[in-house]
């Protein structure tokens, strides 16, 4: 039974992707345990830890398929954990050889490895994403490179910029975070195996090698020492997940407010009924804006339970590792819903440059007035020239002059610009600044 818009047949492709949920299902869960065991089986075998014959066995009979998992699930409520269970299932599994399995082990090294397994393979999907949409906002950067619109801070006309310019600025965001994925990997795909309290005593002075032979075989990092409660790593994975969410919830931001009924500067990609109001037929609403809000929300409150649960008692934590099994796979689940609406959105993304030209000059002048000061700035200094700029930008708000008019009129202005020169004050598309020549940079050094 679905409980959440997670599992819900409803709502989980709103929230997520099947790819995703599929590396955290329960089913790929028992898979990385088993494959944990098996690899400790083989590792300990090539270390002389446990015979051979023994690891060979238990790597052909030891079977994730052949788990019964309402058994699983009923002896993991009375246990607290699902190993110990496991561990019964495969030694029954495997006959003889079944009293070699988990040598020298804790539950925690399987749980946590089988974890670094599901992310290693979570990260490579979210890595594809990331390069995918930064294919689409390099293309968006590069085709608006000089497409005017206006800039605007505090809701309000600031100065003008490119459309371009602002899908160059979304890139960097993801070109660092890509860079964030690559620095984090080595820190977070290591193994876990130290034994009960993190010393390895159980294998004697075999332990270091073991715990080297079973990285390898699992294609992970070996850890300079344990990490049972040192978690930092686990919560710098989620934490990243905070940062590309977060930067995907500004780009969504920007687009539902574009496509506003008053700007209507950039709509999602149109999709019949998509959007669709149960009584309004007019209405197109921001879907995949709203899903990628909704879900970076999500994400960012779990950021903070992976900070919480990195706060850890002693050798063995008593609670806070539990939290992780909440926080981890969902945010990569909602993680990975809202890098998939987002490709969709900005895949088909529809720019109306004609409507951003229009708006670009609703205020007739006055979002170039910085303009208008600084071409007046060196004949009557920066502080005169603002206050002259400032006060014909009231009048032309008061009157519905536009500010080019208020200036001609002004004989402090006209003593030092010619009409030309106001003209070319006040035209928008002539105050870009760097911003195409910013764009070209962002491309051309990614």
């Amino acid at each position: 039974m679905a409980t959440t818009v997670l599992d819900s047949r409803i709502f989980r492709d709103l929230f997520g992707t099947g790819a995703m949920r599929a590396v955290f299902s329960d089913e790929a869960l028992v898979a990385r345990y088993v494959e944990v065991e098996v690899a400790l089986a083989r590792a300990e075998a090539r270390g002389g830890v446990i015979p051979e014959a023994a690891a060979r066995e238990i790597a052909a009979r030891a079977s994730a398929s052949g788990i019964d998992v309402e058994r699983l699930k009923q002896e993991t409520e009375t246990v607290g954990y699902p190993v110990l269970p496991l561990v019964r299932q495969l030694a029954a599994q495997c006959g003889e050889a079944g009293r070699w399995i988990h040598w020298g082990a804790t539950t925690q090294d399987i749980m946590d490895s089988a974890v670094v397994l599901q992310m290693r393979a979570a990260l490579e999907l979210v890595e594809a994403d990331l390069a995918a949409l930064r294919e689409l906002l390099a293309g968006l950067a590069r085709r608006y490179r000089d497409a005017p619109m206006a800039g605007r801070t505090h809701l309000q006309h600031a100065l003008p910029v490119t459309f371009g310019y602002k899908a160059a600025v979304w890139l960097s965001m993801f070109d660092r975070h890509a860079a964030r994925l690559a620095e984090l990997r080595p820190r977070v795909l290591v193994v876990q195996f130290a034994g009960a309290a993190g010393t390895l005593a159980s294998l004697g002075d075999k332990g270091l090698a073991v715990q080297a032979a079973l990285a390898r075989e699992l294609g992970l990092g070996v850890p300079v020492i344990t990490w049972h409660v040192a978690r930092d790593a686990l919560a710098e994975a989620v934490l990243f997940l905070g940062l590309v969410t977060g930067s995907l919830g500004k780009i969504a931001l920007d687009v539902m407010l574009m496509m506003q009924n008053e700007l209507a500067e950039a709509f999602e990609p149109f999709v019949h009924g998509r959007g669709a109001s149960s009584t309004m037929p007019q209405k197109r609403n921001p879907i995949s804006c709203e899903l990628i809000l909704a879900a970076g929300k999500a994400v960012r409150q779990h950021c903070a339970l992976m900070l919480d649960a990195t706060v850890q008692d002693f050798e063995r934590a008593t609670g806070p590792w539990h939290a992780e099994w909440i926080a981890l796979p969902e945010s990569f689940v909602l993680a990975s819903g809202a890098l998939a609406q987002a490709k969709f959105m900005l895949g088909g993304l529809i720019v109306d440059e004609s409507r951003m030209r229009r708006n670009l000059d609703l205020t007739s002048g006055l979002i170039v007035a910085e303009a208008a000061m600084m071409a007046l700035a060196p004949h009557l200094g920066r502080q005169e020239a603002h206050d002259v700029v400032y006060d014909a930008c009231r009048s032309a708000a008061e009157t519905g002059r536009s500010l080019g008019v208020v200036l001609g009129s002004l004989p402090a202005v006209t003593k030092h610009l010619s009409a030309r020169q106001i003209e070319e004050a006040v035209d928008p598309v002539r105050y870009l600044g760097a911003a195409p020549e910013m764009v070209d940079r962002m491309l051309r050094e990614r």
